[in-house]
């Protein structure tokens, strides 16, 4: 049998929603042609109920008849209009639970490579390498002495000392003294100096 008609292919929800919007418009189209009908059968009515009441009765049964199927259209359209929803509604929950499936899947692949015994272990590495962290950050902002041991006392004296000396200095009142005389003794004139010296005498006689 397939090899005659084939196999019916599937029918997705967007091929269905489609289908029956169509299905609306078309009813829709038709409801405006029956009311047209409608008002124009009213219409000869009303010229004949006075001067051809047969002619006016008939127009009045077809306008029954036109009134009949808008009913009948108006109750299918009602009716898909309501199946559109449902599908609607139904697609919607049906992605709705296809993504918490994949959000699930993707949190079961995260956890499964964990446990709660292999996050407290990795914490407890982590605050062990912290811990040590700090400690050597401590070691070396230690300042080095490079094998000179100092005493701090020593050194706090030392300083207590130097203060003294300065505040003394400041409160020692200034000491007024005689200018000092240079203290030039003659220098030994040179040999060749001196005969240089005798030879321009000399020369000026």
């Amino acid at each position: 049998m397939n090899l005659f008609f084939g196999k019916k292919a599937k029918v997705t929800p967007k091929d269905s929603i489609v289908e029956l919007r169509n299905t609306l418009q078309m009813l829709e189209k038709r409801e405006t042609f029956l009311q047209t009908k409608i008002d124009n059968e009213l219409k000869i009515a009303k010229a004949n109920a006075a001067k051809n009441r047969r002619a006016a009765l008939m127009a009045l049964k077809r306008k029954k008849q036109y009134e009949g199927q808008i009913e009948k259209i108006s109750g299918s359209r009602l009716t898909i209009e309501t199946q559109v929803m449902a599908i609607e509604n139904a697609n919607v929950n049906l992605e709705t639970m296809k993504a918490m499936r994949a959000g699930a899947e993707a949190m079961k692949g995260i956890h499964g490579a964990m446990d709660i015994n292999t996050v407290d272990q990795i914490m407890e590495e982590i605050r062990d390498q912290v811990e040590l962290a700090n400690e050597i950050s401590d070691v070396i902002s230690q300042p080095v002495g490079f094998g000179v041991e100092m005493d701090e006392d020593e050194l706090a004296a030392e300083l207590d000392e130097l203060e003294q000396e300065e505040l003394d200095q400041k409160l020692m009142p200034p000491q007024i003294g005689l200018p000092s005389v240079p203290n030039h003794e003659p220098e030994e004139e040179d040999e060749e100096e001196a005969e240089l010296r005798e030879l321009h005498k000399s020369m000026a006689m």
